[in-house]
């Protein structure tokens, strides 16, 4: 397992500043759901974490060291990343893709030994049944549907076997079945390897349900962090959201439940009447 530390940390785009003085830990071998309104620097933040975009100031650690001054693919076999739109090269097979995730394994100036194609093979074989992508294996990643290729993208981030994974959007163009399939899989990982996880993720309530520990940002800045029960009050999913809305607790999992009221329906429903349904 790994520390991931945010220390101050501002990052922006030439002129514009998009997160600004942020400082927060990612807890060690637990899952961490970032959420927060479009353009709240949600992104940003993981691109800043996983070295994509260099602080304007503060620092980034990963146990205690600046992640800037080590090495990239020593980095690269400790700290993964799925970005929010990634790009596959054309006419690659999706075995090949993920296999790609293995590339930090390898050394710049020698071929795979017996043991290493071993063990490539085997990760990546793993991350394709992971992910129900193993019957696609042969073929082009350009021929797949959004929702396959999607989940292939997560295949490759899974068989790179990191300390520290993060997701941006994994769920991204998949239906609900599959976004569940998806969150239950990586919930999986993080028990059975320790993986320290931290998602950004649109969806509150799943967001909620699959979280350990939950960071709300608005306007670059951290707003509440905490365990979801704490975090996801009505007074937050307003300051945040601009939305009005009743937080139960989800029948099935405990973890707060966030029913929207619309504008519509925003006269008509008592303050108790959803606390006593539930």
């Amino acid at each position: 397992m790994a520390r991931l530390n945010a220390k101050d940390l501002t990052l922006k785009y030439e002129h514009r500043k998009v997160v600004e003085g942020l400082s927060t830990e990612i807890p060690e071998g637990k899952v961490t759901m970032i959420v927060g309104a479009n353009a709240c620097g949600k992104s940003t933040l993981l691109r800043g974490l996983s070295r994509l975009l260099k602080p304007a100031s503060g620092s980034v650690t990963l146990d205690g060291n600046d992640i800037h001054g080590r090495p990239a693919k020593q980095l690269a076999r400790v700290l993964g990343l799925l970005p929010q739109h990634p790009t596959a090269p054309d006419g690659i097979t999706v075995r090949d893709l993920v296999g790609r995730g293995r590339f930090p394994h390898q050394g710049f100036f020698r071929s795979w030994s017996a043991g290493d194609s071993s063990l490539h093979d085997h990760a990546v074989q793993r991350a394709l049944e992971a992910t129900g992508t193993f019957e696609l294996a042969d073929r082009n990643v350009d021929e797949l549907s959004g929702g396959q290729r999607q989940r292939v993208w997560i295949a490759m981030a899974l068989a790179q076997e990191t300390d520290v994974l993060l997701l941006d959007e994994p769920t991204t163009y998949l239906d609900l079945a599959h976004q569940v399939e998806v969150l239950d899989l990586i919930t999986d990982l993080n028990r059975s390897r320790g993986t320290t996880v931290a998602i950004v993720l649109h969806d509150l309530n799943l967001a909620a349900r699959y979280a350990h520990h939950v960071i709300a940002m608005k306007g670059g800045r951290i707003v509440a962090e905490g365990p979801a029960s704490v975090v996801i009050t009505e007074e937050l999913v307003l300051n945040v959201f601009g939305l009005e809305s009743r937080v139960v607790p989800d029948p099935i999992s405990g973890t707060p439940l966030i029913i929207p009221i619309g504008r519509h329906y925003a006269d008509h429903v008592p303050t108790n009447e959803l606390e006593t349904a539930s």
